[in-house]
């Protein structure tokens, strides 16, 4: 099931209305991500989304933060360089994994 253009354009929206300092404290530190990342997967599993849904609103998290922001520290890093390289695809992938990396927690 694809994620309707409401769904994104909420995405786009809460991330552009973040404040600097919010962001910096949520990417400051990894497990603080992972947390953040948690706190988000739980509240759409209240609201009914699946697995895929989930999947495709990390990906969308994760195209905004390589395009911009920074990675502030070397997991971080790691999960940039790997979605820069990868095709959407892969990138599909990956949010699928993030999702369960942060469910498995």
């Amino acid at each position: 099931m694809a994620m309707n253009e409401n769904s994104e354009e909420r995405v786009d929206k809460t991330l552009d209305s973040m404040s600097e300092e919010k962001k910096e404290s949520i990417l400051a530190d990894f497990d603080h991500f992972k947390g953040y990342l948690q706190d988000k997967m739980a509240m759409g599993k209240k609201m009914g989304l699946q697995e895929e849904q989930l999947a495709q609103t990390a990906e969308k998290v994760g195209d905004y933060l390589a395009k911009h922001e920074e990675p502030k520290n070397r997991e971080e890093q790691l999960l940039q360089e790997l979605w820069k390289v990868g095709n959407q695809e892969e990138r599909h992938k990956l949010a699928h994994m993030l999702v369960k990396l942060v469910d498995s927690e």
